[in-house]
Order: structure tokens, then sequence, then C-alpha cells
């Protein structure tokens, strides 16, 4: 009787343990990422990727707060200058090394020295970063810089392995080692990233999933029948078409949060030889292109409303919106004006825009409307890892390439518009604007603030380097045996409490 018992208790617990055990997250992402070096790296998918391999310093709350990570506490002195954190102890590297004040120091220095890096416009105001103890660090800045958290909460506060990027150097990418959930296990360009649960992550007691794999999907309606089919778990930037048959599906689980980004056309100004076109050169050539757009039509006809139109890189409902500059009407008379006082009848123009269904059938839209203006828009359709290098390269004209947002204001214009800016696609550069947008850094006052990107929006309104034409919501779906994810407007998915049921 008592084997019986013994041996009715171990099955159940057998039976008990292996959801657990099996528990596998396939997550479809509308891209692929790019490098995975959080140094180096530059799209919104790689970021997902990260929130479940690379912890930050900081992280940011669904209500757009910053709390500790890495760092348990912090605290900045009297002038500004000088931010102090502490570390949280016990925290080890995939590769059992140990996460300490002289790994925060290496990254850092990392990130502001490697030629590769695009986070070096992020940390401009560090003069220097080292450990005033074995978990403690000090980050002493050349002048205030109130951002710097925020920045902390990204890429820029990603700590990597000081082993593992001394071996890898600029190669990092190939075999990341963070301090993350899971850890890298392989990747596969345009297939599939794999991650598996890293069984010394400082907070395991709360990581429910054992594996996750990422699938680059960029068609919205493969990406759905996927997941109704069950060959995936959850996909992020459901198409806003199909939110109302999700809500309505019995078996899937919907979620969205407005958004802190934007979505964008980047015009090529100042980066290369393709920058010497009359679009590039003719700032009334852009104007004229805004102006032939109605903004709250393409929210309407692409988004079903799910979008807001927009002119800036906040959102109209942001408190660093400027009210003085109006999301414009649309006016085809003062557009087709300002191309005959450009001097042309007809503009011909490349548009580059990335594969997906959503994103085509807005670039479509918009040739439609702005060829009454009379722009001859040629669509070319390109992977979006592709596109980025593009625009990086300045092979391009113009080029629709959407930001997710931060939650400083400073993390949606600076390192896009200032002159050595790390993601200055366009190569725009205006001395005076650097000068406001730097100021905008350094003051810890938000009305000051407020006035120095008020100013800076008056000019980049009338230069359009990029032409902004909304701001999204992040949309998701997944299964009902998923449960426990958070919708968040940074549009992460965070897979801390998230479980997978049977």
């Amino acid at each position: 009787m008592k084997t019986a018992s013994y041996v009715t208790t171990l099955l159940a617990g057998a039976i008990v343990a292996l959801p657990s055990f099996a528990a596998e997250l396939k997550i479809g992402l509308q891209d692929d990422a790019d490098v995975l070096d959080p140094a180096q790296s530059r799209t919104f998918v790689g970021r997902i990727v990260y929130t479940a391999m690379c912890d930050k310093l900081v992280d940011v709350t669904p209500d757009l707060k910053i709390v500790p990570q890495l760092a348990t506490e912090w605290k900045w002195s009297d002038d500004g200058k000088t931010l102090t954190m502490k570390l949280r102890e016990g925290v080890k590297f995939h590769d059992e090394t140990p996460m300490n004040a002289a790994a925060v120091v290496a990254t850092i220095e990392r990130n502001m020295t490697l030629p590769e890096s695009r986070r070096k416009s992020e940390l401009t105001s560090v003069e220097k970063v080292e450990a005033s103890g074995e978990y403690e660090v000090k980050f002493t800045l050349k002048s205030p810089d109130v951002t710097l958290l925020a920045q902390l909460s990204d890429r820029a506060g990603m700590i990597v392995s000081p082993k593992a990027a001394k071996e890898l150097g600029a190669n990092f990418g190939n075999h990341p080692v963070c301090a993350g959930p899971f850890k890298f296990v392989e990747r596969v360009q345009q297939d599939r990233i794999v991650l598996e649960k890293f069984k010394d992550y400082w907070n395991k007691d709360n990581i429910f999933v054992d594996k996750v794999t990422y699938l680059p999907i960029p068609d919205t309606t493969v990406r759905l029948a996927n997941l109704r089919s069950g060959d995936l778990d959850m996909i992020e930037r459901l198409a806003p078409t199909d939110a109302a048959s999700v809500k309505e599906d019995t078996t899937l689980t919907y979620a969205d949060a407005i958004g802190t980004g934007y979505m964008a056309l980047y015009a090529n100004v100042g980066n290369g030889a393709r920058a010497d076109n009359p679009f590039g050169k003719d700032k009334r050539l852009r104007q004229a292109f805004s102006l032939a757009l109605d903004r709250d039509a393409l929210n309407q006809i692409v988004y079903e409303g799910t979008s807001v139109a927009g002119n800036q890189s906040f959102p109209p409902n942001s408190p660093w919106f400027d009210k003085d500059i109006p999301v414009p009407a649309r006016d085809l008379d003062k557009a087709k004006a300002l191309i005959k006082e450009a001097g042309f009848d007809r503009v011909p123009i490349e548009l580059q825009v990335q594969n997906n269904p959503v994103a085509s059938q807005m670039m479509q839209v918009v040739q439609s409307m702005v060829a009454e203006a009379g722009f001859d828009v040629t669509i070319r359709s390109t992977e979006f890892a592709t596109l980025l290098s593009e625009q990086t390269a300045g092979n391009y004209q113009l080029s629709r390439s959407d930001w997710s947002g931060r939650i400083d204001p400073d993390g949606n214009i600076h390192q896009f518009i200032t002159c050595k800016g790390g993601i200055n696609d366009t190569k725009y550069c205006n001395a005076e604007v650097d000068k406001l947008l730097n100021e905008a850094r350094a003051s810890t006052d938000d009305a000051v603030r407020k006035q120095k990107y008020d100013a800076a929006a008056v000019i980049l309104n009338d230069d359009m380097p990029i032409i902004y034409l909304g701001h999204n919501s992040w949309i998701w779906a997944m299964h009902k045996n998923v449960t426990g994810f958070v919708a968040s407007p940074d549009g992460m998915i965070r897979l801390t409490g998230v479980k997978k049921e049977g």
C-alpha cells in the first residue's frame, strides 16, 4: 500500500512538473533584429529580445516610472553632475562571471568608446564612470543631464559580460552574454532567435518559461494565421484591421497600449550623394509633401482609428507637444504653390518602406495623396534590417522608419536630429537646434526644457528633415493559455510573471 501510494505521488509530481519543464514560448515578431549587441543595435525588435536576455541598470513600468533592476537605488548630487548607483549583489552573467561595479564600468566605457557603438550620443554627458565600491558605481557628468537615467533604462544601461565583450569585441552580437532571465542559444538570420532560461538568474522564481523562440514574420496576415494555427503562442504588432476579429476569438487574448513613439518619413538631406536632389535640398518641397497628407485619413484608412495623427516627435497628448504647431490640415493648394515656387511641376521621389502589409498599405495611401499635389512617388519595398542599413549608408531619398519611443523626450529627438546624433540618418545639421537640444538635456526644470523643445520644433517644422505622420498603438495577441503578460507603452514584451499553461 505504501509502495502504491509512493508511486502515485511520484507520478503526480511528474505530471505537475512537466508543463514547467516543457514550457516553450514562441513569439512572432514583425521584423528580424539587427546585430544582438546592445552597443551597436538600433532595431525595435532587438529591444524586445534584449528584454528577455539583457537586464538593465533600471527598468520602466507600464505607467512609465523608472524602477530598480540591476541597480537597487541611486542618488543625484546637489549640482546634478554626479549619479551614484548601488548595485544588486549576487547577480551572474550567463557565462557565470559576476555582475559587479567593475562590469558596469567596463560596459559603459565600451558603449562610449567602441568604434561601432551607437550609444555614444546617449552618453555624451558622461565624463567618466568609476567603481566607488564592489557594488557601487559613480557617473561623473560634464554637465547636468536629466536624461541619463532614462538612457540607462534602455540599451545604454544593458550590462554585458566584460569577459565576453573583451573576447568577441565588435563580434559580441554573434554570442551575446548578458545578465537577464534568458541566455542566448542560437540565431538563424531571418528565421529564429532562441533563448533558454538561465538557471542562476537573480529573479528566477518569477520566470515560468523554460525556452523562448522569436520568429520574424513580416507579413501581419501570416503572423496571425500562425498564431491561430498554434505555431505561435504570441505575436506583437497585430494589424489594426485584425483587432476586432481577435477580440471576438474566444481562443485568443488581445492587449494594447498607446505608444510613446512615432511614425515618420526620413528625408535624405545630407547623407552622401543621394542627398543631392531637389527634395533633399529644398525644404519647400518637403513642406509641400507634408501639406499634401491627410493624417487623420491615414489613421482611419490604415489603422482603423487606433493611431493618432501627429506632426512632431511627441504625440499631441504629450506634455512636450508644442500646441503652437498643431497637426496641419491637408492643403493641396498651398502644397502646389510651394512646388511651383520651387520651380517644379512634378517631383519624382523614390520612397523605401519595409516589406510588411500595414506599412506598405500606408505608403500606398501616401503615394496617392501626394500625387494630387505633384509628387510622383515610386515605392521600393525591402526587408527591415536592409532598410535601416540603407538609411545609415545614405542609399535612399525618402524612407519610412518608425521609432518606438522613449520615456524622456530627449530619446525621441536628440539622436535623430543633432549633427552627431547616433541615428541621424538624414544627416541634418543645424547648430541652433543642437544648442537647444543640448540645453534641454542639461536642465532639471521641465518648464525650461519645454521652452527649448518648442524652439527646436519651430525650426524643425520649417526645415522638415523628418516628416512625422502620427503615433500608433502597440497591439499584441496571444493564446488564452498565455497569462501574466502586461502591456506597456514602450512596446516591450517582459516575460517576468508570464506563464504558458498546458
